[in-house]
């Protein structure tokens, strides 16, 4: 097995892949518990998340935006994703390691690529959620040197209680 590397996806050509990769996502979010299922239904009901799918590539856009993924012997084993909020806030989406790349230090790599792509932008700040029940990804983040914060955006009903929201300042 070969090192993870990251880098930005390969529009169009890779979009069925960083596709596939945020479905997974969905389905993950889904099987965690009962509790994260609701939650995810609130936030992504299908047809939106469908939608949601098919929009990526606008509303990830470079010069602002940005999708990344984590390669690993030539498949995407990983995404995440930038979109700007403002001329100086962005945002982090979707990051996702596929199981076969857990613990292998990609979510890492991918994330602090994230932060660097987001600083090389012109960004001033950089947010984020989880949930709360993700200690890893909390710790990946704490770690990168994000700080807690609190929401930075309008919450469906009933949901804040199970995120946990973050900033990186540059």
């Amino acid at each position: 097995m070969t090192a993870v590397t990251v880098r930005a996806a390969d529009l169009p050509r890779e979009l069925p892949d960083v596709q596939r990769l945020c479905w997974d996502y969905r389905d993950y979010l889904i099987g965690f518990s009962d509790e994260m299922r609701v939650l995810t239904e609130s936030f992504y009901p299908a047809e939106a998340y469908g939608e949601l799918m098919a929009a990526l590539p606008a509303k990830h856009a470079r010069p602002r935006g940005a999708i990344l993924v984590a390669d690993q012997d030539g498949t995407a084993v990983g995404c995440g994703m930038i979109q700007p909020l403002s001329d100086t806030d962005a945002e982090i989406k979707r990051v996702y390691m596929s199981p076969a790349a857990r613990g292998t230090g990609a979510g890492y790599l991918l994330s602090q690529a994230l932060v660097d792509q987001a600083r090389a932008d012109g960004y001033a700040r950089v947010l984020l959620d989880t949930n709360k029940e993700f200690a890893p990804a909390r710790a990946l983040y704490e770690k990168l040197g994000f700080r807690n914060r609190g929401p930075y955006a309008e919450l469906p009903p009933g949901t804040e209680a199970h995120l946990v929201f973050y900033e990186f300042t540059f």
